[in-house]
């Protein structure tokens, strides 16, 4: 299953000053907290071990490594079994899901045009890290 596609996000309402990069940012963001946080799937923890440590190490950025690494693609092999449950419920919830991941990213990064503007960097990351811990703790409570 597909969760997201950097690509899905370049037409419409992209910002022609943004490079397409900037289309990934939102979603890398997720799927390397997830990574960070035990949820990668064996794509990651078994065929691409150095790339992983390398976002780890912080030697690449969260959209660097999701860029390199699923090639701007967010699929269920991307997870866990935990974390494929986690990014149904959260990342793939409904539009206008007051508890979802882009509800939460848009409330987290208030001051962008849009949810594109938003810098790649670790400094992004840890606005929105302790929201994802947050939403995970309150699912693995409700489970």
């Amino acid at each position: 299953m597909k969760y997201d596609d950097a690509s899905w996000h370049f037409g419409g309402d992209f910002p022609r000053e943004l490079p397409s990069e900037a289309g990934a940012t939102h979603i890398a963001m997720f799927v390397a907290w997830a990574a960070l946080n035990g949820l990668a799937g064996e794509m990651h923890t078994g065929d691409f071990p150095a790339e992983l440590e390398s976002l780890r190490s912080r030697r690449l950025t969260p959209r660097q490594w999701f860029l390199d690494v699923c090639d701007g693609k967010f699929t269920d092999d991307d997870l866990s079994d935990d974390g494929n449950l986690f990014a149904a419920s959260y990342y793939d919830a409904p539009d206008g899901d007051p508890v979802s991941y882009i509800a939460d990213y848009s409330y987290a990064f208030p001051d962008g045009e849009s949810l594109y503007s938003v810098a790649d960097g670790w400094e992004t990351y840890a606005t929105i890290q302790p929201i994802l811990d947050r939403r995970h703790k309150e699912w693995l409570l409700a489970r």
